[in-house]
């Protein structure tokens, strides 16, 4: 019998408020559950704006702990109504002065399973992170969930080829990379970056995009969400790249199995040879 996994994606514009943000992507929950939907992610700090274009104290008056906070104590709820398994990207506050671009993984009866803190964290111009943000000191963690193992990587991680592995060595099936890119800054990788990430690695990789510009300078968010195969395949086309959109699709994962059968690339690795790869 096949082992197929019915995931999706959500990817929606800024409503203008935290409240209204979070009611509307809980409906698009919903729409997916209704769809069959089986685990779905939402996009990278989903609950509010991206609000990295500018370096204002104001914006961390949004964060919230995880668990325990609002959101995910609604997702908790989320889950078990839906029966889905979720992975829910906040703003995370851990104690004062420290501060994490985090996703939480809440298993479809409500579980909550843990957190990644995104690793990578960017300080160029538009994406000034570092004013917000420690790096994720929690590694590569994968989460055994009622649809399989799991993992998370966030927007600007996926530019760095080490964490894929990490996660395709801890027995990843399907990675996660909810982000926030705009069209002048890397339209021309987004369909380029995580299906090569799926081929190398050999799993199924979810990939989510903001939509909209926000009413912030410099934001033009394309969305074109879309999963990609170990075969780098996009299955059944990208989401919307102006518009609202939940993606939902069919992996089928046994292709896993297949895939690593003809192209043996964790066989074949030679991580004796790799010297400087963990050199600072």
């Amino acid at each position: 019998m096949p082992n197929v996994v019915r995931a999706a994606l959500v990817q929606s514009e800024w409503t203008g408020d935290k409240e209204s943000m979070v009611a509307k992507n809980i409906e698009y929950a919903r729409q997916a559950a209704a769809q069959g939907a089986q685990i779905l992610c939402f996009q990278e700090i989903f609950s509010g704006p991206y609000f990295c274009t500018e370096q204002r104290n104001e914006h961390f008056d949004t964060a919230e702990p995880i668990p325990g906070g609002p959101t995910v104590t609604k997702m908790i709820d989320l889950a078990r109504e839906t029966g889905m398994v979720l992975v829910v990207p906040i703003f995370e506050v851990e104690d004062t002065g420290h501060y994490y671009n985090t996703a939480a993984v809440i298993d479809s009866d409500g579980t909550f399973l843990g957190k990644y803190r995104k690793t990578h964290i960017p300080q160029v111009a538009g994406f000034w992170e570092k004013f917000y943000f420690r790096p994720g000191n929690l590694g590569f963690p994968t989460f055994d969930t009622a649809v399989g193992r799991i993992g998370v990587y966030i927007c600007y991680d996926r530019h760095f080829p080490e964490g894929w592995r990490e996660l395709g060595l801890a027995g990843a099936k399907i990675v996660f990379n909810p982000s926030a890119t705009t069209r002048g800054h890397s339209k021309y990788l987004w369909e380029l970056e995580q299906p090569a990430a799926a081929v190398a690695n050999e799993y199924f990789v979810g990939a989510i995009n903001r939509v909209g510009s926000e009413d912030l300078e410099d934001t033009d968010y394309y969305g074109s969400s879309y999963f990609a195969s170990p075969r780098g395949e996009i299955i059944g086309g990208t989401g919307s790249d102006t518009a609202d959109d939940v993606i939902v699709r069919d992996l089928d994962l046994d292709l896993i199995e297949e895939v690593r059968h003809h192209w043996a690339f964790y066989r074949d690795r030679r991580p004796e040879t790799y010297h400087q790869i963990s050199s600072p």
